[in-house]
């Protein structure tokens, strides 16, 4: 199972989104820091969730990271985050 499919697994499970979308960015940062031979290191995610309604950035970020807390511990450098509420999704 590669990273992005278990952030994948744990977004889904904790947040029920709407929209989900991860991206693996890697190839744009290869020699640059963190980065590593095989990719899986700098990501992007766009989310939509209920779980977001009335939360600030700032706190909707802290739930990301708490979710995926092994998975920037063993390898992702970088998460580039849009966290956005049912009510803020101009792509419904």
């Amino acid at each position: 199972m590669t990273i992005a499919d278990r952030m994948n697994e744990k977004l889904t499970s904790a947040l029920a989104p709407q929209r989900l979308s991860i991206t693996d960015d890697s190839h744009k940062h290869e020699g640059h820091s963190g980065w590593k031979q095989g990719g899986q290191t700098h990501f992007r995610v766009e989310i939509v969730s209920q779980q977001f309604s009335g939360k600030s950035r700032v706190e909707r970020q802290r739930m990301i990271y708490a979710l995926l807390a092994d998975e920037l511990a063993e390898s992702v450098h970088a998460l580039q985050l849009k966290t956005l509420a049912p009510s803020e999704d101009t792509r419904r």
